[in-house]
């Protein structure tokens, strides 16, 4: 009898204990100072107020997959902070986000804060875009080579043609100035504009500028642009990676799934909400077969391709 009841006495002890002593979701969630601790206990992957800092240049297809994913989870909320690269990076990196959808994961030094936190991000590839080079129609122009673009950006084209760009801060920018390592570019050659409707306004008022944008972006404008019978999309020769044959291609869903186009990059959803919180939620929409099925929509290359169900029936 006195050992039955020192073990009833070490049961009711250990219950007491649990039930006081925080489970490792609550110290997650306790462990982001940026939420009230009424917010937090009121979130799950599929409840809450989400901030995604996300690339400008994927703006357009962000609008169509909130629409989805918001239609879906109505107790969920999304606040896009949509910026050029580097100040979306900032965002996250100063915790004014905690998700991003980037063309590129963040460095040992934008990820030293995070890892002081002991913040392990969950990264996930989503899509693949490409980085569209246009010109003015009355240019004689159709193609243009990666080396004559990165030589023009430091001023050694022979043409002296001027690069533009949506913004010095871009991921379109960021991704030439690394494929031509160039430590600097020739400003005099290189004009920043204030986003990719600048870029095409520029090329479609002058034959001496090339234009620089992302894809989707493209998709997005040219159908409502005044002058887009002024605009035209050079073809890119194919001189990177395994799959270089020197050929010339223009940027769409077909070339850059078969790796042809050479200014491609893909897009990763970058979570590093220190919970098990909305951001789960939002980057498993986005790889799962709904977003993916809206990235095939948007013309641009799902990472995952969704599935496709065929009904077989005896009789018709």
């Amino acid at each position: 009898m006195i050992m039955k009841s020192i073990i009833k006495v070490c049961v009711v002890f250990g219950l007491l204990v649990a039930a006081c002593s925080p489970n490792r979701q609550d110290q997650d969630r306790l462990a982001d100072p940026g939420r009230t601790r009424e917010e937090q206990s009121q979130e799950d992957i599929l409840v809450g107020t989400l901030s995604v800092a996300v690339d400008e240049s994927v703006a357009p297809l962000l609008k169509e997959q909130e629409e989805v994913f918001l239609s879906a989870y109505p107790n969920a909320k999304l606040n896009f902070i949509t910026k050029p690269e580097v100040l979306s990076i900032r965002e996250l990196v100063s915790g004014k986000a905690s998700v991003a959808i980037l063309a590129r994961p963040l460095n040992d030094e934008e990820e030293a804060s995070f890892k002081q936190r002991s913040i392990t991000p969950r990264i996930f590839p989503v899509w693949s875009d490409g980085i569209v080079v246009i010109s003015n129609t009355k240019s004689a122009d159709t193609s243009v080579t990666i080396s004559y673009l990165t030589n023009a950006m430091q001023g050694k084209s022979s043409d002296n043609r001027k690069i533009a760009f949506d913004n010095i801060n871009s991921s379109s920018f960021r991704f030439l100035r690394e494929l031509g390592k160039m430590e600097k570019v020739a400003s005099n050659f290189v004009e920043a504009g204030s986003g990719a409707k600048s870029v095409m306004e520029a090329v479609a008022q002058s034959t001496d500028k090339l234009g620089i944008l992302g894809y989707n972006e493209y998709r997005d404008l040219i159908a409502s642009f005044p002058n887009k019978n002024n605009i035209r999309i050079l073809s890119v020769q194919n001189t990177l990676g395994e799959k270089a044959d020197n050929r010339f291609y223009l940027p769409n869903q077909s070339t850059i799934a078969a790796g042809q186009y050479p200014l491609q990059r893909t897009f990763y959803v970058l979570n590093y909400q220190p919970n098990l919180g909305l951001g789960i939620g939002f980057s498993a929409f986005l790889t799962g077969d709904r977003g993916q099925r809206i990235v095939l929509k948007a013309g641009l290359v799902p990472a995952t391709m969704p599935g496709r169900e065929i009904i077989v029936r005896d009789n018709i």
